[in-house]
């Protein structure tokens, strides 16, 4: 199942999900971007590219995609994710500064904390079309968070500066952002491709006659 593929399954199973319809296409694009992972081999299963248990995986599929519920259990068989300490330690932020603390948002806690690990920018990383939509996402659901991030650094850069701020730690040696070397590097452009796109286009490509 490709990337886009995936999305458009999850979609059309939302179809009797009470949920918020910006939430559910996150969570869509967080898990069609780990299943397409899983089948190329970058992850070693579904759980360990969405960051999800089964028991997460079957509350959340409860809830947002309810037509395929035990077809996803299925799919995240065998051991669930392996939390290290890092991720375990993002995963405590967000649920620090989450707007509510509920069961959703211990769960996009989860799936972010885990999407943290790879090596796009965030927002590419979620499966989401534009860092506006991470945006959206963090106001949404973890607006305190969000509030403190007031420069607007890269979010990958900003949850672990906060990760090592809890810990007594600092990543900054400059006494502001301005007159750090790295400014460009933690504040700069966050434009690009959104993965299921590319992931699109590359399989529409390969597929065409040479």
């Amino acid at each position: 199942m490709t990337g886009d593929e995936a999305y458009r399954w999850l979609i059309d199973a939302s179809a009797a999900s009470d949920c918020d319809a910006f939430d559910i296409h996150v969570a869509a694009s967080i898990l069609a971007l780990a299943l397409s992972e899983e089948e190329a081999g970058v992850f070693s299963g579904f759980g360990d590219g969405s960051g999800l248990s089964q028991t997460e995986l079957r509350g959340l599929a409860g809830r947002m995609f309810p037509a395929i519920v035990e077809e996803l259990v299925k799919l995240s068989q065998g051991a669930g994710p392996q939390v290290d300490d890092e991720e375990q330690s993002v995963r405590d932020i967000l649920l620090m500064y989450a707007t509510g603390a509920n069961d959703l948002e211990k769960t996009f806690a989860a799936m972010i904390a885990r999407r943290c690990k790879a090596p796009h920018h965030l927002w590419q990383d979620l499966g989401l079309r534009h860092r506006g939509e991470l945006s959206q996402l963090m106001d949404r659901h973890f607006s305190r968070l969000s509030a403190r991030n007031r420069e607007d650094m890269k979010w990958k850069k900003f949850l672990y500066r906060m990760v090592c701020g809890s810990a007594g730690f600092t990543l900054c040696t400059a006494p502001v952002c301005t007159d750090c070397d790295d400014f460009d590097t933690c504040f700069g452009d966050e434009t690009g491709e959104a993965r299921l796109a590319r992931i699109a286009n590359s399989e529409e490509n390969a597929s065409q006659p040479g």
